[in-house]
């Protein structure tokens, strides 16, 4: 029985790439699918000082068209193709305040690194895919995307939302060729980014850290588990979507967030 369990979560002889693989979510991704069998190559703008945790890396800015292609063209020709596609890469780079504060480049600029830049590496890792008639590719998303907050995180929240409708279309299109598309949508979780935002937003408030959490919780609406997720748990989420044992789910959207969603 032990033995049946393994093989359904085994990644043995599988490639997978992971954006923005080296911190965060995104590294906790990495080693779990690694540790699964896989060989993982991760990407980001600049290799980490302590190499990668052994990854291959390959260093990219996947806002620019030509580091996009110079990936997918490294990625196919050193490791015969991708058959995991993690697009994580992403994150909130624009000011609170709401719309007024919103300029046109700012937009743009959001845009590009929480949407386009999944659809660009997309379109040019899915013909391989679509030749081997198999492939998985997991959207990180937020679960922002469907629960906005409009004077902290608008154009981020509008970004995740289109990358979620994206993802879905893309799903449909390419299940009857065998490659599958999800989304996993992160709540509140303890990374870097996240811990920096909360003290950044603390500082502008003339709060403590602990005082500027526990108002971002109020604005949420809490969370039931009473705790932020820990990246780990984010990864054992994504292996599971990326392993045999979910070879009939795609075109969803898995939500983990200790219950703080308030949407149905």
């Amino acid at each position: 029985m032990e033995t049946n369990t393994h093989q359904w979560h085994d990644l043995s002889g599988k490639t997978a790439l992971v954006t923005g693989g080296t911190k965060g979510i995104g590294q906790a991704i990495a080693q779990r699918l690694a540790q699964a069998g896989a060989t993982v190559i991760v990407s980001a703008r600049t290799q980490p000082a302590d190499g990668g945790d052994g990854h291959h890396f390959i260093a990219a800015d996947l806002t620019k068209a030509e580091d996009v292609a110079r990936l997918a063209q490294q990625a196919n020709e050193q490791f015969g193709g991708i058959d995991i596609l993690i697009n994580n890469v992403g994150g909130l780079t624009t000011p609170p305040g709401g719309h007024s504060v919103l300029t046109d480049a700012l937009w743009e600029q959001e845009l590009q690194l929480n949407l386009i830049s999944a659809i660009r590496l997309d379109r040019t890792l899915i013909p391989q895919m679509q030749q081997k008639k198999s492939g998985v590719i997991i959207h990180v998303s937020s679960v922002s995307g469907r629960q906005a907050l409009w004077h902290l995180n608008m154009a981020y929240a509008v970004s995740k939302a289109a990358l979620n409708a994206y993802s879905k279309a893309l799903a449909t299109e390419l299940a009857p060729q065998g490659v599958r598309v999800l989304t996993v949508a992160p709540g509140a979780t303890k990374t870097p980014m996240m811990e920096g935002f909360i003290q950044q937003f603390a500082t502008s408030q003339n709060l403590s850290y602990d005082d500027g959490y526990a108002h971002l919780l109020k604005e949420i609406g809490g969370i039931p588990m009473g705790r932020m997720a820990e990246p780990d748990e984010v990864a054992a989420l994504v292996h599971f979507l990326v392993s045999p044992s979910a070879a009939y789910l795609t075109g969803s959207i898995y939500a983990i967030d200790g219950g703080s969603l308030q949407v149905v």
